[in-house]
C-alpha cells in the first residue's frame, strides 16, 4: 500500500513544473517535473522524509499527507485518495460474501427502478428485474464477469448504451482505482484489473493513475428498445453489512419513469 502511495505522489510530482509554482528554473534537469527536495520544501518536511515517502519506506500522518497534497496542487479527489492511505491501527473486517434478506427485499421493493448491491470489488451480489432489463441478465454471465467495471469496459454494448461513455467510464475507473490502491494484496482486485487492462482505454487511463470520488449524478442511457432515459444515480452504504453498497437508478423525468416501467414489463 505504501508503494502505491509513493508511485502516485511521484506521478503527480512529475507533472508539475517550477514555473507553474513560481519557483526559479534551473538548467539540466534530469527528470520531469519538480525535484523531491522542492516538494519537501513546499510541504515543510525534510527532503529525506519525502524521499522515503515516495519509496514506500515510512508510515506518515494525515497532517503530513495534507501538506504534501497542497505542495503538489492536488485536486479534491486526488487529495482524498492520498488521505485514504493514512494507516489505521486496527484492520477492518472482511465484508460478507452474501446479501442479507433485508437488503434483498430492498432491492426487490424498488422495482421497476433498476437496483443492485455491490461489494467492495464492485462485484454484483444481487440485482432486480429493472437492473437486468436496463443492462443485461447477469445470471447468464460467468461469476468473474458480474462486475460493474467489467460491464462498463468489456461488455461491448455499454459504449452505446451509456451516452457519455468516456466521461462515465473514466470516473468509475478513477473511483475503482482509489479503492484497489488501498488493497495491493487483494487477489480479486488484481484479477479485475488484469481483465480491465485488456481494453486499451482502460489500460491507458489506469496507467495514468487517475482517481475520482463519487458524486450523485444524472446518467443518460440510450436503450435499444426504451430509447433515451435520464436516471438519477443513488448510492447508499449498508450499515449492517459493512463494505456493501446499494445502488439505485431513479427516473429523472416522466419520460424516463414510463420507459423504466416498459422495460420491466417486457421481461
Amino acid at each position: 500500500m505504501r508503494k502505491e502511495l509513493g508511485a502516485f505522489l511521484r506521478s503527480r510530482r512529475e507533472r508539475l513544473t517550477p514555473a507553474s509554482l513560481g519557483l526559479p528554473g534551473t538548467p539540466r534537469r534530469r527528470t520531469p517535473g519538480l525535484r523531491r527536495d522542492e516538494v519537501a520544501e513546499l510541504a515543510g518536511i525534510s527532503s529525506s522524509w519525502y524521499a522515503w515517502l515516495e519509496q514506500g519506506r515510512v508510515r506518515t500522518s494525515e497532517q503530513v499527507l495534507r501538506a504534501v497534497a497542497r505542495a503538489l496542487r492536488l485536486d479534491p479527489a486526488e487529495t482524498a485518495h492520498v488521505l485514504s492511505f493514512v494507516e489505521e491501527g486496527t484492520p477492518s473486517a472482511e465484508p460478507p460474501g452474501w446479501v442479507s434478506r433485508n437488503l434483498l427485499s430492498l432491492v426487490e421493493s424498488v422495482t421497476p427502478n433498476p437496483a443492485v448491491v455491490l461489494d467492495p470489488h464492485w462485484d454484483l451480489l444481487a440485482w432486480n428485474a429493472g437492473y437486468a432489463a436496463l443492462l443485461t441478465d447477469f445470471a447468464r454471465l460467468p461469476p468473474r464477469q458480474r462486475n460493474l467495471l467489467w460491464l462498463v469496459f468489456r461488455w461491448a454494448p455499454a459504449r452505446t448504451l451509456i451516452v457519455n461513455w468516456e466521461r462515465e467510464a473514466r470516473a468509475l475507473l478513477g473511483q475503482f482505482r482509489a479503492n484497489a490502491a488501498r488493497h495491493p494484496d487483494d487477489r480479486r482486485y488484481a484479477e479485475i484489473v488484469a481483465d480491465l487492462v485488456e481494453d486499451p482505454d482502460a489500460a491507458r487511463w489506469y496507467d495514468q493513475r487517475e482517481t475520482a470520488v463519487y458524486h450523485p449524478a444524472v446518467r443518460h442511457f440510450r436503450h435499444p428498445t426504451a430509447g433515451d432515459l435520464r436516471l438519477r444515480y443513488v448510492k447508499l452504504a449498508a450499515v449492517d453489512e459493512p463494505g456493501h453498497h446499494f445502488l439505485c437508478y431513479l427516473p429523472d423525468d416522466r419520460a424516463a419513469e414510463a420507459a423504466v416501467r416498459t422495460l420491466t414489463a417486457q421481461r
